[in-house]
């Protein structure tokens, strides 16, 4: 080989490692439609789960290859400059430009240890705008709405195929007329000037098909989703979501990615955000499986944040953890959390622990009710956005992780996720009416985590935040588990007064231990919020909700958690019309 033609060489099997990477995430996405019709919900999540760890496992078998080639040269920033070079002139015309750059990067930090962002070998910052390609076919269907509302959802559906019966199908258009009529009364729509637009790839999650759409006015672009669920009978309809805080929800940061077939990501997201206003890019990228560009994204979007504003760093309120340093950005809608060195008691977990439970969080569903985080190694940040006190307590908290230079704070992990009013916080000033919807979700996040097999093992109120849609979510991770690892008991009579007495317990605790009675002495300090919980929610004091839960997850069971509110389903909001049979 001539040497002068290394960094092309370099370039090209970066390239060639993205490539096969992109097709085998396509791959494993095309199986979900697959896994749907065949009622293999265990095999999306596995797939899901494959998919997440298919980006580490391809970056690190390619970074070990360029090292091997690059041989003795592999630390020449010469030899790298070039190679970017080569690499930024191949992808230019991709339709996945973007993404690929961000692969490159991963590459890149994963041969260099212990490196922060580095803008003369990496792109750092976008190299042009995130609509990189415009494909010559829409990725969406364009239907006119006609007056014959029937015909036009005929239309939609007959447009995705399903090697699957329909349960019934006018009844299901039927259902969809009359959920659309409510829709244009309520908003007071004139039709005419609407046409409905659907991606072309149905997006797949858990038990769930969607087909995602918008209705295109002059001035307004307003959701439109059609959820199809498969059961014993067929396909059918499960509901109409058109309300920002069901569609939302639909595509939260709480939620695993969707299993959805993309040829060109800048074009759905683009085509997402259209009706997603207040998601980010960042976010958008997540929830259609591509993390690490979402993670490229935001830290793009958290610089230009940091250049166009000038407050302070400062503690994230709430009550202090012992095993995490949580500090914020005012302006920003973000937290940052610091693992500490050491952790007081009672504390009994060890930093690699920590790390582990938030990975499994991250490939685990996370059902809506467990946020998402970004990991970042070797973050550095402007010293002069630091307040020394807040410096010094970094530094006494976790003094392993941070490095501070005249100008800069560099912390070696941490974790970045999205801000929320602690839930302790928020019900110190909520209203009765409030409070007791977020009491009520308090609860569902509990049960909903034991659905999908995780138990949070601190409970306490300020483990749980509230997010923009008052949707109760849980981001403290040192503590869980698996529901099923863990032994729920009745805690044995007491022989005596003795043992009625005793400060300390008088019978035998195993590490894996719970006695759900013991619940209503400190998980809710208030009492009216307490009666509250009392009454919604009263079976989680009890053994059986959580033994009985354990049996149906043992049994292989996909427990289900539906991602929009109940009310919305046809089986609820059309109940007493004929046809639906409303599920347990």
């Amino acid at each position: 080989m001539f040497d002068k033609l290394l960094p092309y060489e370099a370039s090209h099997l970066i390239l060639g490692a993205y490539y096969n990477y992109f097709h085998t995430f396509r791959g494993i996405t095309k199986r979900a439609q697959i896994r749907f019709e065949n009622y293999d919900w265990a095999g999306i999540q596995s797939d899901a789960r494959e998919r997440i760890s298919l980006y580490r496992e391809v970056v690190g078998k390619t970074t070990e290859q360029v090292l091997s080639l690059l041989g003795d040269r592999q630390n020449y920033n010469q030899i790298w400059r070039y190679t970017k070079e080569n690499f930024t002139y191949e992808v230019k015309n991709f339709n996945t430009r973007n993404i690929a750059e961000t692969f490159y990067n991963s590459v890149y930090r994963h041969s260099h240890k212990g490196l922060s962002a580095d803008v003369e070998n990496m792109f750092v910052h976008a190299t042009a705008t995130y609509r990189e390609f415009k494909s010559t076919d829409p990725i969406y269907h364009s239907f006119s709405i006609d007056r014959d509302l029937r015909y036009t959802f005929r239309s939609i559906l007959r447009r995705y195929r399903f090697d699957i019966p329909w349960e019934d199908f006018d009844r299901d258009l039927e259902y969809l007329e009359l959920a659309f009529r409510e829709v244009i009364n309520h908003r007071h729509l004139p039709i005419d000037n609407y046409r409905i637009e659907t991606i072309k790839s149905v997006f797949f999650r858990n038990k769930g098909a969607y087909i995602v759409g918008r209705l295109w006015g002059e001035r307004d672009r307003i959701p439109f989703v059609l959820p199809l669920l498969n059961r014993d009978n067929g396909l059918f309809v499960d509901a109409l979501l058109t309300e920002d805080r069901d569609v939302s929800s639909l595509f939260s940061y709480n939620r695993s990615y969707f299993l959805v077939d993309v040829d060109i990501a800048s074009e759905m997201v683009d085509f997402l955000a259209s009706f997603l206003p207040t998601k980010s890019l960042g976010e958008l990228y997540n929830s259609i499986g591509f993390e690490k560009h979402g993670k490229t994204v935001f830290y793009r979007d958290f610089l230009r944040h940091l250049a166009k504003s000038n407050d302070k760093f400062v503690e994230a309120p709430g009550i202090k953890g012992m095993v995490m340093h949580v500090f914020m950005l005012p302006s920003y809608n973000m937290v940052f959390k610091v693992i500490k060195d050491h952790f007081a008691p009672p504390k009994k977990v060890t930093e690699d622990e920590v790390k582990y439970r938030y990975e499994l969080v991250n490939l685990h569903d996370r059902a809506g009710r467990m946020t998402d985080t970004h990991m970042f190694e070797n973050l550095v940040f402007d010293r002069s956005r630091f307040s020394e006190e807040l410096l010094d307590q970094l530094v006494k908290d976790a003094p392993s992780k941070i490095k501070l230079t005249a100008s800069t704070v560099e912390i070696r992990h941490l974790y970045v996720e999205k801000k929320m009013t602690p839930l302790n916080i928020y019900l110190e000033s909520a209203n009765p009416e409030d409070a007791e919807d977020v009491i009520d979700g308090y609860g569902y996040a509990i049960k909903e985590m034991a659905a999908v097999n995780i138990f949070p093992g601190d409970m306490l109120l300020k483990n749980f935040g509230v997010t923009r849609l008052k949707r109760v979510v849980f981001y403290d991770y040192d503590e869980i588990g698996f529901l099923t690892d863990f032994n729920f008991r009745v805690i044995p009579e007491a022989r005596d007064d003795y043992e009625e007495m005793s400060a300390t317990p008088y019978f035998h605790v195993g590490p894996n231990d719970i006695f759900p009675e013991e619940f209503p002495r400190f998980l809710i300090g208030n009492p009216t919020l307490r009666d509250i919980f009392h009454r919604l929610h009263g079976d989680l004091y009890h053994v059986k909700f959580w033994r009985d839960m354990q049996e149906r997850l043992r049994r292989h069971e996909i427990v289900e958690v539906y991602p929009y509110r109940y009310r919305q389903r046809f089986c609820e909001k059309f109940a007493n019309l004929p046809g639906l049979k409303s599920e347990e």
